[in-house]
């Protein structure tokens, strides 16, 4: 299959190295010349890991390209994909889909023959019908499918997920266009792709529905976590207990700062705006909005309670920017409020991240940002462990304690025991444990 991707950010960038892993000619599009330019040179713009060897794969077996010109891509296609960015629209919360709607109508400029044009994006329900419109009004005589394949990729493990889905989520109610999709997912299993056909307006709500009850287990085991620290219980012992029950499961139920990144503070509060405009209250998608964004700020008063309730001339060791492990990304990582926080109360704040740092830099300018985890501990009053990088397990605790001011750790994460904290002699706080 010969395939067009628009937009090569994270979903675009990693949908068509895989597509084109796959055995499909891939070209990606992007407005972007220096971005493009990088890509030719083997220069990859985000932290993804494997993603580098993938595309160097694949580019070398000349079925992936890159391009800033959608007009050949696009009309030698037998589906294009946009997969451009819906960030939301400041002031109203709304998903921005401008971006959206300018690819489709640059699309259908370009469209020759028989075409499935897929909305890759996250987008609100009935956006489809838009880009529908607005290829047919641009392009009256258009031979052109509209579908939705919302992606439910992972960042650090966005290949696998790809490569090995729970399922496919295809809206069209075409059958030529579930043909196409069909066979471009077909290498997906031997016997049948796990593909999912539904309407289109149901495929896009189901992408929002997902990311909003992932968010709903995050907050709800962090609220239980703070029950936990007061009634003297175990909050990963809890997580367990109840994960365990098929009903509920295990994922997703890791207490901590709160949860961050591209998808889940986007797509909550675009939800809850979807509901607003067809009068509909989503009481519960609300809350944990709300829950989260206190909770990011909370965890800076966390820290000062450690260190006796003041944190004025103090110095703060932080460990992780980035919002979650093996990835660069920073949009609403917990270390921003944090760090902001800290700062406020009167702290200097050193910080070290294994691969986010210059990425940091542009959200959190007027901070200390070290070499590795013991020169950022060195001095430092208390040292917080924000993100999970699999680095700061299994750091050296005698020479962490040798370097610092004091020996408090306030770990957000839970990766170290209470008990070894306490035996090589630290003041350790975690979340939810007692």
């Amino acid at each position: 299959m010969r395939i067009a991707m628009i937009g090569t950010g994270y979903v675009g960038l990693v949908s068509g190295a895989c597509f084109a892993d796959f055995g499909h000619d891939v070209t990606c599009v992007d407005k972007d010349e220096k971005k493009i330019a990088a890509l030719h040179r083997g220069e990859i713009p985000i932290y993804e890991p494997g993603l580098d060897e993938l595309v160097a794969t694949n580019v070398k077996a000349k079925r992936l390209d890159f391009t800033t010109d959608l007009s050949k891509p696009v009309a030698d296609a037998d589906a294009v994909f946009i997969a451009v960015g819906t960030p939301s629209r400041r002031g109203d919360g709304h998903a921005d889909l401008s971006y959206v709607y300018a690819a489709a109508k640059e699309i259908a400029q370009s469209l020759s023959g028989f075409t499935v044009v897929v909305t890759k994006s996250t987008v609100p329900v009935g956006t489809g019908d838009e880009v529908e419109r607005i290829i047919r009004e641009t392009n009256p005589k258009a031979d052109v499918v509209v579908a939705s394949n919302p992606e439910f990729l992972r960042e650090g493990a966005a290949i696998r997920d790809f490569k090995f889905p729970d399922r496919v989520v295809v809206g069209t109610s075409d059958e030529r266009g579930r043909k196409v999709m069909g066979d471009i997912y077909r290498p997906l299993s031997l016997n049948q792709a796990p593909l999912m056909f539904t309407a289109r307006r149901t495929a896009e709500m189901i992408k929002y529905a997902a990311n909003a009850f992932l968010a709903t287990k995050i907050t709800f085991i962090n609220e239980i976590a703070d029950l936990s620290e007061k009634v003297g219980a175990n909050v990963q012992e809890v997580a367990r207990g109840i994960g365990l029950d098929n009903r509920i499961g295990t994922k997703f139920l890791h207490a901590g700062p709160g949860f961050g990144g591209s998808c889940f503070p986007k797509d909550t509060k675009a939800l809850i705006k979807i509901a607003q405009d067809y009068d509909v209250s989503l009481r519960i998608v609300e809350s944990v909005l709300a829950v989260n964004e206190n909770r990011k700020r909370a965890m800076a008063r966390k820290v000062g309670q450690a260190l006796g309730g003041s944190l004025r001339g103090k110095t703060i060791a932080v460990l992780g920017l980035t919002f979650k492990p093996d990835t660069d990304d920073m949009r609403d990582a917990p270390s921003i409020p944090l760090v902001t926080g800290l700062i406020d109360m009167g702290a200097k704040v050193k910080a070290f991240d294994p691969v986010g740092m210059e990425q940091a830099k542009g959200e959190l300018p007027n901070i200390i940002y070290c070499e590795d985890a013991y020169s950022c501990a060195q001095g430092a009053d208390a040292l917080v462990v924000v993100t999970e990088w699999v680095q700061f397990r299994g750091l050296d605790l005698d020479r962490l304690k040798s370097v610092m001011a004091q020996p408090v750790v306030v770990d957000l994460r839970n990766i170290y025991s209470p008990e070894d904290m306490r035996a090589a002699g630290f003041t350790y706080e975690s979340v939810g444990r007692p």
